[in-house]
C-alpha cells in the first residue's frame, strides 16, 4: 500500500480522498494515519480514513466500497486499490474523460508489474493487458460488461440512475456488475481509455495458486453475471474458446474440426497485436516476437478454457482467504 499512498501525494488535482480500512491487522492503520498527516502538510486537507470493524459480505470488497461511496461528497467517484500505484496527474486525466455529461463511466488501463524472471511473471503482465484490450473492445462495440475496478471513474448521476451502489447485485466482480447495470439502463454511455496517460500499475500475484484464484473469480464474474446480456455474451465467448481448445486432441480423428482451434488462435493473434500497438511501452521489454509472449499467446486460450471448466464445475472462489458467492 505504500506505493499507492506515495503516488496519491503526487496528485495535483483537487479531490476528496477516502481510504477504507477493511479490518486490517497489519501496519496499514499506521500507514494511513501517516498519509493523512503528510497530505495535510501538502495542503490536501480533504482526506478521510474510514475503519471497518465488521463486514457482513457476501462480497466483502463490495461492502467496503459501499461504505466509502456513502461517505463521498463529490459528483464523480474514482476508484483504485491498495496494491496499486497511480501516475502523476491520474485524477485529472480520469476526470477530463468525464467532461461529456452523457458519459456515466470511464474505465482506465491497468497493468501488472513484472516481478522476477521466467514465464509466470511475464504471463501475468500479458494476461492483464490482453484482458483490458478485450474489455475496451467490448465497450467500443456497445457491449460493456466489465472493467478493472482499480481504475474506474463513475458519475454520481449515473450511480443515482440505477438506485445507488446498493442496487448493484452481489458478484465476485462488483465492478463488472456496476458497469453492466449502468449500461443496461441505457441512460449513460460507457467509455474506455486507449492511452497510457491514466494507466495504473498493480502488484502481480506471487504464486500460481493465488493467480488461478484471481482468474477464477474474474471468469466467474462474467460466466454468472447477474446481468443477462453480459452473462450471455461472456458465456458465448468462453464456450467458443473452450470448444476450439477441446477440439485439438480430436483433430487426428476428425480433421474437419480444424477451423475451431484455428479461429481461437487467429483471434488471440489479433488481440495481441492490438495490445502491443496500444500499450507496448507499458509491457515488459521483448516485443511481440519474444518467445515468452508467443508462449503466452498460445497458453492463454488453454488457461481460459481451464478457468471456464472450473467455473462450470462449481469450484469455490476465495478472496483474502474467505469464500465468496459466485
Amino acid at each position: 500500500m505504500g506505493g499507492l499512498l506515495r503516488t496519491l501525494l503526487d496528485q495535483d488535482y483537487p479531490a476528496e480522498i477516502i481510504l477504507v480500512d477493511d479490518r486490517s491487522n497489519d501496519e496499514s492503520p499506521a500507514m494511513l494515519a501517516r498519509f493523512a498527516q503528510d497530505a495535510a502538510r501538502r495542503g490536501m486537507d480533504n482526506c478521510r480514513i474510514i475503519t471497518l470493524t465488521d463486514n457482513p459480505g457476501p462480497n466483502y470488497k463490495q461492502h467496503a466500497l459501499s461504505v466509502g461511496i456513502a461517505a463521498a461528497r463529490g459528483d464523480y467517484l474514482l476508484f483504485t486499490d491498495g496494491d496499486c500505484e497511480v501516475p502523476p496527474g491520474w485524477i485529472g486525466a480520469m476526470a477530463r474523460r468525464m467532461s461529456d455529461a452523457t458519459v456515466g463511466v470511464v474505465i482506465g488501463p491497468v497493468f501488472k508489474k513484472k516481478r522476477g524472471k521466467g514465464f509466470f511473471p511475464l504471463y501475468q503482465c500479458y494476461d492483464h493487458a490482453v484482458r483490458y484490450n478485450y474489455l475496451a473492445g467490448s465497450i467500443g462495440l456497445g457491449a460493456a460488461g466489465g472493467g478493472f475496478g482499480n481504475n474506474i471513474i463513475v458519475s454520481r448521476a449515473a450511480l443515482d440512475s440505477i438506485g445507488g451502489y446498493d442496487a448493484v447485485p452481489p458478484s465476485p466482480t462488483e465492478d463488472a456488475s456496476l458497469i453492466s447495470l449502468i449500461r443496461s439502463r441505457g441512460e449513460y454511455r460507457i467509455r474506455a481509455i486507449a492511452l497510457p496517460d491514466a494507466a495504473v500499475e498493480t502488484g502481480a500475484e506471487k504464486t500460481w495458486r493465488a493467480f488461478i484464484s484471481q482468474s477464477l473469480r474474474w471468469n466467474n464474474g462474467g460466466l454468472f453475471s447477474p446481468e443477462l446480456t453480459t452473462r450471455l455474451n461472456y458465456n458465448l465467448i468462453m464456450l467458443m474458446m473452450t470448444t476450439g481448445i477441446l477440439a485439438i486432441p480430436l483433430l487426428p480423428f476428425f480433421p474437419c474440426l480444424w477451423p475451431l482451434p484455428a479461429g481461437v488462435f487467429i483471434v488471440m493473434i489479433e488481440n495481441t497485436i492490438a495490445t502491443f500497438g496500444l500499450f507496448r511501452k507499458k509491457l515488459p521489454k521483448g516485443g511481440f516476437l519474444n518467445l515468452g509472449y508467443l508462449l503466452s499467446l498460445l497458453f492463454t486460450p488453454v488457461y481460459f478454457t481451464l478457468m471456464t471448466l472450473m467455473g462450470y464445475c462449481g469450484i469455490k472462489i476465495k478472496w483474502k482467504g474467505k469464500e465468496i458467492a459466485r
